[in-house]
């Protein structure tokens, strides 16, 4: 059985003798988390287009059917693999399509379940090149008749993967969504013009080695190894966007010397306008923060900044700024961090003359006890978490529930996102009078960063589509755990990504 399996760097000298006896190469590729009896009359009918078939495992780093997956490791499926009688060769991609394999081995066939016939219903657009690079190597692209049944509908059904609040809410969604008509829906965001203000931040990590203690002071003692730069706040709202909407603009704020101008301009997709104001005697917004590099527990934050309010010239020149870009589009994302870019004034502008405005005040190390979201008054969308709302209305005890209405009626919010970590979420619509929760679905964190960020950016433009509430809370809490499972904001939502995870879990 071991023999079956072929290291991808080996393949073609093993078939290169195969070939020249006059041997037909089929291959099937695929993730075969689960096998069962679709998988085996797949092979069995594949098998008849040539005399090998080679099935071509995709590596578990570039799974994308949703948190938990895959169920079983690169070498548990190979293994399973190896043991169906009618497959000669199993071998690990390097890729997350077929396309390396496939130019490869040069299969005479390249055979894909029924399933894939209609290239329509593939949100990832990979068959399409699969079929090019098919072709291009002499083979043909053919598919099964036999009836599909799905791995992660079984697991999802019967493992493990999730708990029974989750399976409860998945049972829920999946009564009130046509997939093929919500895949479509997803697409027509592309046409959102969306402007994005707050500050930008630059989050540095430095991943260090403890020592221990100093001989000499009761301190701890940390070696650098590596640093890494990611963009945050405003900026990695703009990128996670970007991926769904056409049109990006920024309006934020970078410092007086405009450090790191050059590194956010490289970083940021052509797609992305952006629009700085140079703050007076201030720097760039750096947080660096200090982990240790086993566990990635962060051990010290220091935050370069001067969160001062904009004198009344700066303050000035961003107003305009605003004046000319706000009309021109259709929703406007504003994530303030009270470092000092949105005075009550720039803000009160805001609420007056965006056609959408989704928002998030976010309470951080600095800004604790000062910074409010009382400023702003009448919003469509505002997320914030459990303990920025208690903050907000001075209030540890009280149910939350009773906490919601309030700040809903103190500022006029119409759609009010309550983040409870673990706890999941909960959306509270005032038109509709009716609270939606969504349990929590990230299987790993790795750090939370960003994550409220990344929530925001999503259900911002579904709910300005007029997409459901439950539907908008699901999809925003999936884009939340997505992001907890990368460093920082290292990583943007990305539509493939985001879409795939909710096909396979609604299956």
């Amino acid at each position: 059985m071991k023999k079956k399996i072929v290291d991808f760097s080996n393949v073609e000298k093993i078939l290169k003798p195969i070939k020249r006896k006059g041997k037909k190469i089929v291959c099937c590729h695929g993730v075969f988390d689960l096998l069962h009896i679709g998988h085996l009359k797949h092979f069995k009918s594949a098998k008849k287009y040539g005399d090998i078939l080679i099935a071509s495992v995709t590596p578990d780093k570039f799974i994308q059917k949703g948190f938990g997956r895959p169920y079983f490791n690169s070498e548990q499926r190979m293994e399973s693999l190896a043991s169906i009688e009618v497959i000669d060769f199993v071998i690990l991609n390097k890729s997350a399509n077929a396309i390396d394999i496939i130019n490869k081995i040069k299969p005479n066939y390249y055979v894909k379940g029924p399933d894939y016939k209609n290239f329509m219903n593939d949100i990832t657009g990979q068959i399409k090149k699969e079929k090019l690079a098919v072709k291009k190597n002499g083979g043909k692209l053919v598919f099964t008749k036999d009836h599909t049944y799905s791995s992660s509908s079984i697991l999802n059904q019967f493992g493990d993967t999730y708990n029974l609040s989750q399976k409860k809410f998945i049972h829920k969604i999946k009564r009130k969504i046509n997939l093929n008509n919500f895949n479509k829906q997803i697409d027509k965001l592309q046409d959102l013009k969306v402007l994005v203000i707050g500050e930008a931040i630059i989050d540095k990590y430095v991943f260090c080695e403890t020592l221990g203690k100093s001989g000499k002071e009761p301190h701890l003692v940390l070696r650098n190894l590596k640093e890494e730069v990611y963009l945050g706040g405003a900026l990695s709202i703009a990128r996670n966007v970007s991926d769904f909407c056409k049109k990006i603009t920024i309006l934020s704020m970078l410092g007086q010397k405009k450090e790191y101008e050059k590194y956010i301009k490289k970083i940021l997709t052509k797609k992305i306008k952006f629009q700085f104001l140079y703050k007076s005697k201030s720097p760039t917004i750096i947080k660096k923060r200090y982990l240790e590099h086993i566990t990635n527990n962060k051990v010290l934050g220091i935050h370069t900044l001067n969160d001062e309010l904009l004198n009344k010239k700066d303050e000035s020149i961003f107003e305009k700024m605003i004046l000319k870009e706000i009309k021109k589009h259709d929703v406007v994302i504003v994530s303030d961090y009270g470092h000092g870019l949105i005075t009550k004034k720039l803000a009160k502008l805001l609420c007056k003359n965006s056609k959408f405005l989704a928002l998030n005040a976010q309470a951080n190390a600095s800004n604790t006890g000062y910074h409010t979201i009382q400023k702003y008054k009448g919003v469509n969308c505002v997320v914030i978490n459990e303990t920025e709302l208690r903050q907000e209305l001075r209030d540890k005890n009280e149910k939350l529930d009773i906490l919601t209405k309030k700040l809903t009626k103190m500022i006029g919010i119409d759609n009010l996102v309550i983040t409870k970590g673990s706890d999941g979420a909960t959306l509270h619509s005032s038109k509709d009078k009716k609270y939606f929760y969504c349990p929590a679905f990230a299987s790993k964190v790795v750090d939370k960063i960003g994550a409220g960020d990344s929530m925001l950016s999503i259900m911002s433009i579904l709910i300005k589509s007029n997409f459901k509430n439950i539907i908008s809370i699901f999809l925003g809490s999936l884009a939340g755990a997505m992001s907890v499972g990368e460093m920082s904001n290292k990583v943007p939502i990305k539509k493939t990504k985001l879409m795939k995870y909710f096909n396979h879990i609604l299956r």
